[in-house]
């Protein structure tokens, strides 16, 4: 692969990278990396839907509240407004790509999701995510000014940090000038220098034994901004999602766990223990509709307590055939595991499932990096606090990749600062890999520490714990890599690692429970709620 320049570098084909690159492609060119294929991401997973105020009945106002709410006092009210209020135009540039979402009566179906107070949720069917993705890749492929780089997988940003005798520059005074980027397919490693760069790479949830995120999610930007020295915040408040589909050992045939939607308790559907008693009640009154770090947690005290491997989630009581016509994907991937949903309770666990924090950005989604941006789940842009609202997701990835195109598209008809010469990226020396099993011995491990030690529930002995664990990985895949020629599974390993270690800094950092961060050892808040900065104050060469 050869190496090229262009105007922007977008890191990511989820809906955030696809629809900044759409946008920018307007008035310059892009380059558009992602590290299988186009179609693969969490966007396309996404089950339930985007929030948005179309309803007449809606209003802004409410959609601010439920997302300042569940948020539990962390939120940028500045960021969440910006969110809502542009929420219905973006939805109406999805319908002008061409997006096909769920009507009834010449209207949008609208949906009612936890911690919700109005129907606001578009949806497409139970595959909301695959319908935009779809849209956006369409829309993509086909337009002259932007080129899609397939199985490339970003390894580092570019900065001062490359470049011999600019190490020493302060990190208030570093720039990103682009990427180096493994091509999969010939194991080579080629670099793109762009003017500005856009990382939309996605989420984490890898990190965990369970999770709801692809095999792509390895949390890449997170880490590659950390060690360009970009700002990160609010790195411990990992969501769970409350229900996924448990699968016994015997069904369990793929790593990553099958969400059923928000939307099914929305819907009606009850969350039971094995033994048939409801039990959301007695720990909020909003009982199914609670937010999703209340029911996480709910759910986990009951297997607990109870001994449990999995809880029950009841549709039962509902019409079957509405059932089926709601929730068709989800009705036969239950059925590929013998279940039928309308006829006996779904078996779920909670699973890892979104990062509500990420590489700081203002409300152009400017990073406190010249030249770096980021928006989707890798970004942390003031919207989701301590925990995301259903469904805010997907919304907030259209609406920040807007405001980085939008911003972009005045910056670039300015000077961005200029690199002098990049280095090719250096492999004298480096031997060929063949330790695999090292290598998948140390993800593995990771995971079920970061499962059994960073989980739903924390404690200062848990994460003193994994902090010692997980400084051992460090210090091990570091010595890895820089002796040997980086391959994917080094990469993302590396990524991981540099992932976990910003959880557990922060959730250190917070002698507090809030949100999705809860700690035996701290149950309550601060009376002034704060967020978590980290800074990567030294890089390698």
């Amino acid at each position: 692969m050869r190496d090229r320049k262009t105007d922007v570098l977008v890191v990511g084909s989820g809906v955030a990278g696809l629809f900044a690159a759409i946008k920018i492609a307007e008035f310059a060119n892009v380059a558009l990396v992602t590290k299988k294929t186009r179609t693969e991401s969490s966007t396309k997973y996404a089950q339930g839907g985007v929030a948005s105020v179309t309803h007449p009945d809606d209003t802004f106002e409410r959609h601010i509240a439920d997302t300042l709410d569940a948020g539990a006092g962390l939120c940028h009210r500045d960021a969440v407004e910006a969110l809502v209020t542009e929420g219905p135009r973006r939805i109406e540039e999805l319908l002008e790509m061409g997006a096909e979402f769920t009507t009834k009566s010449g209207r949008l179906h609208l949906m009612k999701e936890g911690g919700h107070s109005a129907k606001r949720i578009v949806h497409a069917e139970d595959v909301t995510g695959k319908e935009i993705e779809r849209a956006l890749v369409k829309r993509a492929a086909n337009h002259d000014n932007i080129e899609i780089i397939e199985n490339a997988l970003a390894i580092d940003l570019v900065t001062e940090h490359n470049i011999k005798n600019l190490k020493h520059l302060p990190l208030n005074n570093r720039h990103c000038w682009g990427a180096y980027v493994l091509d999969t397919a010939s194991d080579s490693v080629f670099k793109i220098e762009s003017k500005a760069t856009i990382l939309a790479a996605g989420g984490l949830g890898q990190i965990y034994q369970h999770t709801t995120n692809p095999d792509v999610s390895t949390g890449d930007g997170f880490a590659m901004a950390y060690r360009a020295g970009a700002k990160t915040a609010n790195m411990e408040f990992v969501q769970f999602h409350p229900t996924s589909l448990y699968k016994s050992s015997e069904a369990f045939d793929q790593p990553n766990a099958f969400l059923v939607t928000e939307a099914t308790r929305g819907y009606g559907a009850i969350l039971r223990a094995k033994d048939g008693e409801r039990f959301m009640p007695k720990y909020d009154e909003r009982a199914e509709l609670a937010p999703r770090d209340v029911v996480a947690r709910a759910i986990d005290a009951e297997l607990k307590r109870r001994g449990d491997d999995y809880a029950l989630l009841d549709l039962t009581h509902k019409n079957a055939d509405e059932t089926r016509e709601k929730f068709p994907n989800i009705y036969e991937r239950c059925l590929e595991y013998g279940v039928d949903a309308t006829a006996e309770p779904i078996p779920v666990v909670p699973a890892a499932h979104y990062a509500c924090g990420g590489v700081m950005v203002d409300l152009k989604s400017r990073s406190s990096l010249d030249g770096l941006y980021a928006c989707g789940e890798n970004a942390m842009t003031g919207v989701h606090g301590a925990n995301r609202l259903a469904s805010n997701s997907l919304l907030e990835a259209l609406v920040f990749s807007h405001f980085a195109a939008e911003d972009l598209r005045e910056r670039l008809k300015e000077d961005f600062a200029k690199p002098p010469a990049i280095p090719d990226w250096d492999e004298t020396g480096a031997l060929n890999a063949d330790e695999m099993a090292l290598v998948s011995h140390d993800a593995q491990e990771l995971k079920q520490l970061m499962w059994d030690l960073v989980g739903v529930v924390r404690s200062d002995l848990r994460l003193e714990s994994a902090k010692r664990r997980v400084r051992n990985l460090y210090f091990e895949v570091e010595e890895f890599y820089k002796k040997t020629k980086v391959f994917p599974a080094l990469i993302e390993l590396r990524n991981l690692i540099t992932c976990a270690h910003l959880i557990i800094k922060c959730a250190t950092a917070r002698k507090e429970s809030r949100g999705l961060h809860y700690t035996i050892d701290y149950p309550d808040k601060w009376p002034r709620p704060i967020d978590t900065i980290i800074q990567n104050t030294y890089q390698k060469s």
